[in-house]
């Protein structure tokens, strides 16, 4: 029997297979080692971390929405010194890609963490979560400018020791500006899509579900738009793609490839069954024996 090749590389990291968490999903790892061996995965993203601890958002901060969910939890985090001392040893006792997502109210508050991350051995790519509102720009997201996508990709690039992915927000008019200009400022690769702006209401209490008004809705309904976007990306730019959004089976994730992901991540699903992650790879692998495929990056891409 003809063995198949599932790995990829993402700006020259190896990964042993295309499948990873989203980040703030997934805790750091540590929560959900108990229901899946961390090893099998091509990576393990961790949540949000920021030089300083972050309380997060007043509750209710999570809502239940038709095809998925809606939060608002304010990338609430214990700070990167905590989540040195006390995650990453964890990480390290596993056989899989470690890559770290980093949020920020500045620019100086990502460099710092970027800084504080450059000799940690065990991490092994950054991903630089700009949907974080600059609070010196009027709060609004560091992602929804092409400038400044531009100019914080260039001031991370300039401190950071692994290889750096932006993740792009999808509240954007056209997503493939803010993807040339993260591949202008030095980008490595990009991950897409983050959540989309919702709101819900509660018609019987006549209030706002979340106390935030607003949160990002994610989950199946936002499927197609990943699907769109990261195939208009894919189009537009030369470095990978690790595309999420929606993925709860083998299908939605091999649909993100063929539009012109390298990797994929699993994200909302993992909360209704923590071992989709490990569903979808046995998922890809079963589709590439059926269709005779020998090597996962001849799909990349692979749409016509």
């Amino acid at each position: 029997m003809t063995i198949q090749n599932t790995k990829v590389s993402i700006a020259g990291v190896e990964l042993k297979n295309p499948v990873m968490t989203a980040s703030g999903t997934f805790g750091s790892g540590m929560e959900y080692g108990e229901y899946v061996d961390l090893s099998r995965l091509g990576a393990v993203v961790t949540k949000g971390v920021a030089n300083v601890p972050w309380p997060g958002n007043p509750t209710p901060r999570v809502a239940e929405v038709r095809g998925g969910m809606m939060n608002a939890i304010g990338l609430q985090n214990p700070g990167i010194e905590t989540f040195c001392s006390r995650d990453l040893p964890f990480l390290a006792g596993f056989d899989t890609a470690v890559v770290v997502n980093v949020c920020g109210r500045t620019t100086e508050d990502y460099v710092e963490v970027v800084e504080r991350l450059a000799d940690e051995e065990t991490v092994d790519l950054l991903e630089i979560n700009i949907s974080c509102p600059n609070v010196k720009c009027g709060g609004i997201s560091f992602g929804q400018n092409p400038d400044s996508v531009e100019a914080i990709t260039r001031e991370i690039k300039k401190h950071a020791k692994q290889p750096v992915i932006m993740k792009l927000s999808p509240n954007v008019t056209d997503i493939t500006e803010l993807a040339r200009a993260a591949e202008g400022g030095g980008a490595d690769a990009l991950s897409m899509i983050n959540t989309l702006t919702g709101m819900k209401i509660d018609v019987n209490r006549r209030t706002f579900a979340l106390a935030n008004r607003t949160g990002g809705v994610s989950g199946p309904a936002i499927h197609p738009v990943a699907v769109r976007m990261v195939y208009q990306s894919a189009q537009a730019v030369k470095i990978p793609i690790i595309g999420m959004g929606g993925i709860t089976c083998a299908e939605d994730a091999l649909e993100l490839i063929l539009a012109g992901a390298t990797a994929v991540a699993v994200g909302t699903a993992n909360f209704r069954n923590p071992g989709t992650v490990i569903d979808v790879i046995e998922g890809i692998e079963d589709y590439m024996c059926r269709q005779k495929v020998e090597d996962i990056r001849t799909l990349i891409g692979a749409v016509r």
